[in-house]
């Protein structure tokens, strides 16, 4: 991770309130607070520093700089990610910021300000000498979190290029997480995992030399903040807001501080994801 200081011209443009062509909600802005659902265990989007315990990550800092364009506090609330999109339709958050992907299933419940790409990309110990290609894994076993589109992905391109082609399939493990894939891979219980590309320069920079990717991503995915579907206003606002921030160059920064300018976008979307 890199350490950058936001010029001060950009900083005060973050710290201004902006009058948006759409208002917030009047829960809100009555309030004057945003609560916002976040799981802190997926760096460098979003975690808790070991220093401090405190929240951290790319979602931490553009949730916050959104925050105080749109006029209100923020509230993190740390919740589960199988939890997030109850807690947002029960109206127990008002966003989710945290490295979701905006995906067409969960559109029917969630409207997603899309603001990074990102894509699901294999990778696996830099020991394992046999496997340097995607195709390598066919017959073998991949780890990944349950949670996330990663296993069926997974066994979408297995079918396609392992099967299709006379080779054994992958076998997809669902995991607890991220963290869960990487000690089983470590404990040689997996061949290779995968996780969100966004996350593997980071995890490289902390294990160093224990890991290797794995082809490219094998998709592009969108990662979108989620809002009810309910509050359309809310949206729009932060749609608003955060292509200010685009416009500006504060994104950008934002982004270059962990290391994530090839995820960047230009142009902030609604419900991009298929």
């Amino acid at each position: 991770m890199k350490n950058i200081v936001i010029p001060a011209v950009l900083a005060g443009v973050m710290a201004s309130s902006f009058t948006w062509a759409t208002e917030l909600p009047a829960s809100i802005k009555d309030k004057g607070e945003v609560v916002v659902a976040i799981m802190p265990n997926y760096p460098p989007m979003d975690f808790k520093d070991p220093a401090t315990n405190t929240l951290t990550g790319l979602d931490v800092d553009l949730g916050n700089a959104l925050a105080e364009r749109l006029g209100v506090k923020i509230k993190w609330q740390e919740t589960g990610f199988e939890q997030m999109i109850n807690a947002l339709t029960t109206d127990r958050v008002d966003m989710v910021m945290s490295g979701m992907t905006d995906t067409a299933e969960r559109q029917a419940s969630v409207t997603f300000v899309d603001y990074f790409t990102s894509g699901p990309q294999f990778y696996t110990l830099q020991k394992n000498k046999d496997t340097n290609e995607i195709v390598d894994l066919c017959g073998k076993k991949v780890g990944t979190s349950r949670r996330t589109t990663f296993p069926a992905e997974i066994a979408e391109w297995s079918k396609a290029n392992c099967e299709a082609a006379g080779k054994p399939a992958i076998n997809v493990i669902g995991t607890e997480g991220s963290a869960d894939a990487r000690a089983q891979l470590r404990q040689s219980r997996i061949d290779a995992a995968m996780q969100g590309s966004e996350t593997l320069p980071y995890l490289k920079t902390q294990e160093k030399d224990m890991y290797k990717t794995v082809g490219l991503p094998i998709s592009k995915q969108f990662t979108g903040l989620g809002v009810s579907k309910k509050k359309p206003e809310l949206s729009e606002a932060v749609k608003v807001a955060m292509q200010s921030m685009v416009d500006d160059g504060s994104y950008q920064a934002i982004l270059k501080k962990w290391d994530l300018e090839l995820g960047a976008i230009k142009t902030v979307t609604i419900n991009a994801g298929k």
